[in-house]
């Protein structure tokens, strides 16, 4: 079987190449150079010490119209984009895929830590061995013709398994640095990165629970739903942002982190049968953020919307940001969050 393994010079998908490796496939390297930061010397070197070849793919474009962009515009409308998500997606995958078809390859693979199974005629992610490690939450969107040719080696191991290991086999990437920030921007916070291609954002007044002015602000990007550090105005109790408004470029304030517990989600991807199957279901959880909880939903469809009912209620619900609908291990759904409702 000959494959083509998406590698970024990380310990990740470095021993995610080997182990294929290991197992008797024929395997190939890709790295997607998405921008300027991108690890193309890092990935070289483990292709070498693998003896695999590594073929470099030159996304920049439509990197920048896809990913680069709709996370900009986002903020700028006042929702909280996860642009790792969008990316796996549209970019990653599916250029990975594309490839694969192009040149001939039987499967791809990446160093992701979450698994693909087959459930009836469909296929879906489902949840990593190593809990603090999964990664199902950021492949939600896999469309099931990428599903299908996919392979996670890492699905089964635990992170600290594959660190030792690719210590073991003395690979360079092993020492590598893991990187937890957004991978196109560096030394630099988000919002100066969009303020410096998109220009300063107007100010606006911070709205407190009554109606009144608080105080101005210094920008709408600087601020996401259920943040309490970072305001700049002085009050006699703690502060969470509730609701940012772009047309007024305002932003209002509560004394209280409040928790709602029924919301809509759009652009959404289904692995599971029917909508039927959802609404019936009742051992479904949510995830709205990738470190959050799951917690215990009701899904049905409303007037072509699909609205979520969380039984306990959620803190900081934020438009722009991803709901991932889960049964037990095995991801059902998922879309983004568009609307807070009570």
């Amino acid at each position: 079987m000959k494959i083509l393994l998406g590698m970024s010079g990380g310990v990740d998908s470095s021993y995610a190449a080997a182990l294929l490796k290991e197992a008797g496939y024929e395997v190939e390297g890709a790295i997607l150079v998405m921008h300027d930061f991108t690890e193309m010397e890092k990935a070289q070197i483990t292709a070498d010490e693998i003896g695999i070849p590594l073929h470099i793919i030159d996304c920049k474009e439509i990197f920048r119209e896809k990913i680069i962009s709709q996370f900009c515009q986002e903020y700028c409308h006042g929702r909280t984009p996860n642009p790792c998500i969008r990316c796996n997606a549209e970019v990653k995958l599916r250029l990975l895929y594309e490839t694969a078809i192009e040149r001939g390859f039987d499967k791809i693979a990446t160093g992701h830590y979450a698994r693909v199974a087959k459930i009836g005629s469909r296929f879906a992610i489902q949840k990593g061995l190593d809990e603090r490690k999964d990664q199902s939450y950021f492949l939600y969107r896999t469309d099931q013709e990428i599903l299908e040719k996919l392979l996670l080696p890492l699905g089964e191991l635990k992170k600290q398994e594959v660190q030792k290991r690719a210590d073991s086999i003395a690979l360079t990437a092993a020492k590598a640095k893991e990187s937890q920030e957004i991978c196109f921007i560096r030394d630099e916070k988000y919002t100066y990165y969009i303020e410096r291609l998109y220009g300063k954002m107007p100010q606006g007044d911070f709205i407190g629970e009554n109606g009144e002015i608080l105080g101005k602000h210094k920008g709408i990007l600087h601020y996401t739903v259920g943040q309490r550090k970072g305001l700049g105005i002085a009050a006699t109790s703690r502060l969470f942002v509730k609701k940012i408004d772009p047309a007024t470029h305002r932003v209002y304030l509560s004394s209280h982190n409040d928790t709602q517990d029924t919301f809509a989600i759009r652009d959404i991807v289904c692995s599971a049968s029917s909508m039927e199957e959802l609404e019936k279901s009742n051992d479904l959880t949510v995830k709205i953020r990738y470190l959050a909880k799951e917690v215990p939903v009701f899904v049905a469809c409303k007037e072509s919307k699909w609205v979520l009912t969380a039984k306990n209620g959620l803190h900081a619900l934020t438009e722009g940001q991803s709901a991932v609908i889960y049964k037990g291990d095995t991801v059902m759904a998922g879309g983004i969050i568009e609307y807070l409702g009570k």
